[in-house]
């Protein structure tokens, strides 16, 4: 059995700007419930007030980003863990949203436009 690590946040963060993408870091370390984490998340992408702080809102946002420059943007979940580990259900509603605006925001994808979402999920 292999055991594969997740890449460090640092190394993926220069990864992501050596190819001219933009990086939003959530540290996930002290959120372990699923309020707490979209609005890290929130906080991480510098989403407008109008966030309604719940999971469509959540898609609605990251499936839009037109407050942010065009090109891809890449989230790096840090500690993701953490919430997996205290609220599994929610780690599961959250993991799914972002997965799903990812392949939104992709080439060819309902959403496609200008910008791009990249998710990835790192240790410290």
């Amino acid at each position: 059995m292999t055991v594969t690590q997740k890449p460090d946040a640092k190394t993926l963060a220069e990864q992501a700007r050596a190819r001219g993408a933009h990086t939003h870091v959530l540290d996930g370390a002290q959120h372990r419930d699923r309020l707490g984490t979209l609005d890290a998340i929130a906080a991480a992408l510098s989403f407008p007030d109008w966030f309604g702080r719940n999971l469509d809102a959540l898609y609605d946002c990251l499936t839009d980003l037109s407050w942010l420059p065009t090109g891809e943007h890449v989230l790096i979940w840090i500690g993701s863990d953490v919430l997996k580990q205290a609220d599994p259900k929610s780690y599961l509603a959250v993991h799914g949203v972002l997965s799903d605006a990812q392949r939104a925001l992709a080439s060819g994808g309902e959403r496609a436009d200008s910008r791009r979402l990249t998710v990835v999920l790192a240790d410290e």
